[in-house]
């Protein structure tokens, strides 16, 4: 499973390598969602093309972001003033008397004015650190895919909801931020062959116990412990991953644009990390295919996936 990703965020680059359009419509609602509430998850590096806007409809975007960075930094100054006062007061206490609540209430004071402080040089930070771009389940990226003939980027959550199926999938099933290859026809039938996307990734992130990794058995009485290992093609590279994806409706709730990542067997170096699973980078040459797939012709969807492109992974622990 691909639980992460370090992704191309900057949607300006789909645009000047493959000559797509932008979905500025979609890319607005998102924002302005999340400023009027909703719970989207977008990375910093989403947000930075928008912020020196070209014309009309990014400045737009650009005044949601900022609104919604004022509300974040007003709320987190906020609570920042509470702990400091817990802080104070756990302190005040602790001069005359150690006790277990006084201890405690300092302890958690001062970790939660730590984690404030971090966020709140996060949002006044204009310098995209590799973090900005990594994603995990939930949240947002640029995906590619074909509209009208016309190649277009649009924002999407990386964990799938299937159009038709209930909004309770999410929580049902929590690995649908992948389709495995194995199930394209059965969990995923409704979406392969149809509705195809491609993201840029250059690396991305798997969960792989200690011992695989070791290329060992666990040893009697030892817990498995859970490694977070970096694959990055070697030389570095951004990847063209084939995604399926839907456009969810539902009464009573807003519209969702949502996509996995196809996976597949590992190529042997990330099966000698322990890891059983790999996402697949489809071959620039495919794009158009894969991007106006035939459902009555998935032998060509399925060659496109055995024709990938095969980079070589190396891998370190994930800092």
């Amino acid at each position: 499973m691909c639980y992460s990703a370090q992704i191309t965020a900057d949607y300006r680059k789909y645009v000047h390598v493959y000559g797509a359009d932008i979905d500025i419509d979609e890319f607005f609602r998102l924002f302005w969602d999340r400023r009027s509430g909703s719970k989207s998850k977008i990375p910093k590096a989403m947000e930075a093309p928008f912020l020196m806007p070209q014309n009309d409809a990014e400045a737009r975007i650009k005044e949601a972001i900022v609104e919604f960075s004022a509300e974040q930094t007003a709320k987190l100054e906020e609570d920042l003033f509470k702990q400091r006062t817990r802080l104070a007061d756990a302190e005040r206490t602790l001069l005359t008397k150690t006790t277990k609540a006084a201890t405690e209430s300092q302890r958690i004071a001062t970790d939660k004015i730590a984690w404030i402080r971090g966020k709140l040089e996060d949002i006044n930070r204009t310098e995209l650190k590799d973090r900005d771009s990594r994603i995990f389940p939930g949240q947002y990226a640029p995906v590619m895919v074909v509209e009208n003939g016309q190649l277009v980027v649009k924002p999407m959550r990386y964990q799938c909801r299937p159009a038709g199926k209930p909004a309770f999938y999410d929580t049902k099933y929590p690995g649908t931020y992948n389709a495995r290859r194995d199930n394209l026809e059965g969990f995923w039938k409704g979406l392969f062959g149809y509705t195809h996307g491609v993201m840029l990734v250059s690396a991305f992130y798997e969960n792989v116990p200690r011992h695989r990794v070791e290329a060992r058995e666990l040893a009697e009485g030892e817990k498995e412990e859970n490694l977070v290992l970096e694959f990055k093609p070697n030389p570095p590279q951004d990847m063209l991953i084939a995604c399926l994806w839907s456009n969810w409706t539902g009464k009573g709730k807003p519209d969702l644009l949502s996509f996995a990542a196809v996976t597949d067997d590992p190529p042997a170096e990330i099966a000698l990390a322990g890891h059983d699973r790999c996402i697949v980078p489809i071959k620039p040459d495919n794009i158009n295919a894969w991007l106006n797939p035939d459902p009555a012709n998935l032998a060509a969807q399925y060659a496109i996936l055995d024709d990938r492109h095969q980079p070589y992974y190396e891998y370190r622990l994930a800092a």
